[in-house]
């Protein structure tokens, strides 16, 4: 039985094999989420540009050069940066930037992970890309022992409805990374009214007519802010439903925040089935 293939770190989500950047290197990131995690693995003396989305880590992130934003990207400002390397994302950045940056960048690295294990390989890319291998080594350590303890935990199942957007009202599909991270704590996400096979990861949805029946509905901090005004309205939507604010960047922004996400989802679920608990009238 011929022996299963290597793994390579190396390879990006679109199949593209990169090799160890030389020095000097400059990155510019695309990537909020990424941004983060250059930091975290301390390679960020070589980062020389970022979105304005990129806001952590803070105060230090403030001294790198904007170059607009995840969606509209100032081209010019980016060229006069003279990246070697651009990260981008497959749902963050806008599709054929890759082929345009691809005209005046030499490394194009396209990331996409789509399960909170998929950062995994997120780490060791950026490290061995990088030269930042044993940081990525301990991210992964980290990661895969923050894993290990949501699954040590039997989850009693809700269902969600995850809010990102109003005017229209936006979710998002049961195959997305925002997904993946509830999934870990419990919370599963239902397809929209009729199902979505094939069409958008975030859908729009009518909460106007019927809706999948769910046990709580979560609005996200982004891309739309959602506020307690926000909150009051779905509270009238869903009467019978409870109805949260919830920190998107602990459940969609990926690379080291990963750890922290899923610290903060676990620990918030414990908390409130205590509190469910707790209300539960004794015998």
């Amino acid at each position: 039985m011929p022996a299963a293939p290597a793994f390579n770190p190396l390879v990006d989500a679109l199949g593209v094999e990169h090799r160890p950047a030389g020095a000097p290197c400059r990155i510019v990131s695309l990537v909020p989420s990424i941004t983060e995690l250059l930091f975290d693995l301390g390679v960020a003396d070589r980062l020389v540009g970022r979105t304005g989305f990129c806001v952590h880590p803070r105060p230090a992130i403030d001294a790198l050069p904007k170059v607009g934003g995840t969606k509209d990207v100032n081209l010019e400002r980016l060229r006069t940066l003279a990246p070697t390397h651009v990260i981008v994302n497959v749902d963050e950045n806008e599709a054929g930037l890759t082929d345009t940056l691809r005209e005046f960048v030499p490394f194009i690295v396209v990331t996409h992970p789509q399960l909170p294990e998929d950062n995994l390989h997120l780490y060791r890319m950026m490290g061995v890309l990088f030269q930042a291998e044993s940081a990525a080594e301990d991210l992964c350590a980290q990661l895969q022992r923050e894993l290990a303890t949501c699954r040590a935990t039997e989850w009693p199942r809700e269902r969600v409805l995850y809010l990102i957007w109003r005017e229209p009202w936006m979710t998002v599909a049961s195959d997305t990374y925002i997904a993946g991270m509830l999934q870990r704590v419990g919370w599963e996400v239902p397809y929209p009214p009729g199902g979505f096979a094939g069409a958008a990861r975030y859908p729009a949805v009518d909460l106007t007519i019927e809706v999948p029946r769910v046990d709580r509905v979560l609005l996200s901090s982004e891309p739309y802010l959602f506020n307690e005004a926000d909150r009051a309205e779905l509270a009238r939507l869903f009467p019978r439903t409870a109805v949260e604010l919830i920190d998107a960047e602990m459940t969609s922004w990926y690379g080291s925040r990963a750890i922290r996400g899923l610290q903060h989802l676990r620990e918030s679920r414990l908390k409130g089935l205590a509190r469910a608990r707790a209300r539960q009238p004794t015998a």
